[in-house]
């Protein structure tokens, strides 16, 4: 898959990450599976804001097999939303993430 073609991230609501500042300025994240849920592995709690200048996020890894997106460990969703998860201890989640 080309960097043109990885999923876009199209809404973070997670306001307490580093490169959430009117939306994700990470170049790209990953999707983790630490606790069995989507995870964004890239949430980074402090509160000086980084990432790049105008918001670019995209997908760059998914770890989550099980997801109906995942294609060789790539999402092959159009776009992805991140924000809180459905349990307390997920603070920054896919919700795109569908089990397959």
């Amino acid at each position: 898959m080309a960097t043109l073609e990885m999923p876009a991230v199209t809404e973070c609501t997670v306001a307490g990450c580093s490169y959430n500042h009117d939306g994700c300025h990470a170049f790209a994240i990953t999707v983790g599976s630490a606790d069995g849920s989507a995870d964004c592995g890239t949430f980074i709690p402090l509160s000086r804001k980084g990432g790049l200048d105008k918001v670019v996020a995209q997908v760059g890894a998914c770890s989550r097999s099980n997801c109906t997106f995942n294609a060789d460990l790539e999402c092959t969703a159009s776009s992805i939303r991140v924000g809180a998860g459905a349990s307390g201890s997920d603070t920054a989640a896919c919700l795109t993430f569908q089990a397959s």
